[in-house]
């Protein structure tokens, strides 16, 4: 296939997929899989949102999709894994895919997703939406040398194409997959937007519970204290609401780390190993540095040198932990088991 000269530099070539397949294989057969991962384009930061430029891909270019999707054509979200993102990416050829690079550890991704689903379901049918957890799927984010999140990507014809990082505003992101759409249709990949030019009318959004958004407010605002409040009214309300518990404890992490020094918190904690309040802070560090196993091991370690009458404040502190990651996380699941070992 020809490359025409003035195609973006990272819509050229196809998806290195080579470093996820190895991960996949290694989790089906049971052996470790490198974390090395080759690029595949431009960092998703080199498009701003709203300057992709139709006519970038040439007509023919792309793998011309088969597949007329229908407007009314339901809606899905597909959470993507490194086990499954090849056959995600290879839907690139009948639709134009956008990839949604996020984490649980970076409060501005909740929101942003909500917004891009909302604004997403609008084009139904003529796109596939798939959302990521760069701390469960790290691989992801490495063939795609993303290096901060909220980021997004689509890929057409099999070719990806870096879109932004961070959180744009609402027409920014309809202008994204309008003229990502169209890009798509000229390279006869899906239907690009619709006779009118435009998507569909957007659905209503769904308001948040009061008292999240009073807590997202307050997070907003960067008034922790006040959005903890807002969620332990919540909990009051409902002991039931996961997506409660799981705030208060991101935003508890965000109240403690606010004006820590990293580097000075491990340091303290290399120097203090049997100080409970030093490996609590440098816990904290480390899963708001992506680094969970050794968070999860820091204070498993912990609970297990110290007398049985010490150990509630670290186990409570891990539990929290385990809100953050998520309780179908890997890694949260196996550091449950050894909790429990732990405090046998």
């Amino acid at each position: 296939m020809t490359e025409h000269a003035h195609v973006p530099p990272g819509v050229r070539g196809g998806i290195d997929l080579s470093s996820l397949a190895a991960r996949a294989a290694a989790q089906q057969h049971g052996a470790p899989a490198s974390a090395d991962a080759a690029a595949a384009g431009a960092p998703p930061g080199s498009v701003q949102p709203g300057s992709v430029q139709p006519g970038s891909v040439q007509p023919g270019q792309a793998h011309p999709g088969t597949g007329q999707a229908s407007p009314d054509a339901p809606f899905e979200v597909v959470e993507v894994t490194e086990f499954s993102f090849q056959s995600f990416a290879e839907r690139s050829l009948e639709l134009p895919v956008f990839l949604l690079l996020c984490s649980r550890l970076a409060p501005q991704c909740a929101e942003l997703r909500t917004r891009v689903e909302r604004i997403a379901r609008a084009f139904a049918g003529r796109l596939v939406l798939g959302v990521a957890d760069v701390d469960a799927q790290p691989g992801i984010a490495q063939a795609f040398q993303v290096n901060a999140v909220p980021a997004m990507l689509a890929i057409v014809g099999g070719r990806p194409l870096p879109l932004f990082q961070g959180s744009p505003e609402d027409d920014q992101l309809r202008g994204v997959f309008t003229q990502v759409l169209q890009i798509a249709a000229e390279a006869g990949v899906g239907r690009g937007p619709d006779a009118s030019g435009g998507p569909a009318p957007e659905p209503e959004p769904q308001p948040l519970p009061p008292l999240h958004q009073e807590a997202y407010d307050a997070i907003e605002r960067g008034d922790y204290a006040a959005a903890i409040a807002a969620y332990d009214k919540a909990l009051k309300e409902n002991p039931k609401d996961a997506d409660a518990r799981a705030g208060r404890a991101q935003v508890g992490l965000l109240q403690r780390t606010e004006n820590a020094d990293p580097r000075a918190v491990l340091t303290a904690a290399v120097e203090r190993p049997q100080d409970v309040e030093a490996q609590l802070a440098a816990a904290d560090v480390e899963i708001l540095s992506a680094q969970i196993e050794a968070a999860f091991s820091r204070l498993l370690d912990l609970i297990r040198s110290l007398p049985a009458a010490e150990r509630d404040p670290v186990r409570v502190r891990l539990i929290e932990l385990f809100e953050i990651v998520g309780g179908t996380d890997p890694r949260v699941i196996q550091a449950r088991k050894d909790l429990a070992s732990a405090l046998n």
